[in-house]
């Protein structure tokens, strides 16, 4: 891959990690919090509506992230700095993944029986991991678009 190439894919790469970087903390400290103040008679519905929507917000660019991160692994080079770096990213797209299939989702799966103050606080608790996973994700892209 030539340089010019590789370099929109940096672009890419950190245009879509900084989507979810901003959107993962509102999540964190406003929406998942907020979630506590629905009455449980609409828990339920709420629950289905948000997991319906919130796909199309967080769907495209967390699969654009994947494919890029491991476009930036398979295109990295010899250099230490890219083979770490990529191979950072990417470690961090897998913990992302894992995490919100194994431990986030299943909280979201219990909210559909209805809302409750509890779940709620499990989900503000174990979404913490994947503030924090993409917040490193974006202190990475925003230091490999300083290398180019």
């Amino acid at each position: 891959m030539d340089g010019i190439a590789f370099q929109g894919l940096l672009v890419l790469h950190a245009a879509a990690t900084w989507w979810m970087v901003g959107l993962i903390w509102f999540v964190q400290i406003v929406h998942y919090p907020l979630m506590a103040l629905v009455p449980d008679d609409a828990g339920r519905r709420y629950a289905v509506l948000h997991q319906r929507l919130t796909t199309f917000v967080v769907g495209p660019p967390m699969l654009v992230e994947l494919a890029v991160s491991i476009a930036i692994v398979a295109f990295a080079g010899d250099s230490a700095f890219w083979r770490s770096a990529s191979w950072t990213g990417f470690s961090l797209v897998l913990l992302i993944w894992m995490w919100t299939f194994a431990v986030v989702v299943p909280v979201h799966t219990r909210l559909l029986s209805g809302s409750s103050e509890a779940l709620v606080r499990q989900l503000v608790v174990r979404n913490w991991v994947r503030t924090l996973a993409w917040t490193l994700r974006g202190v990475l892209a925003a230091g490999m678009l300083l290398q180019i």
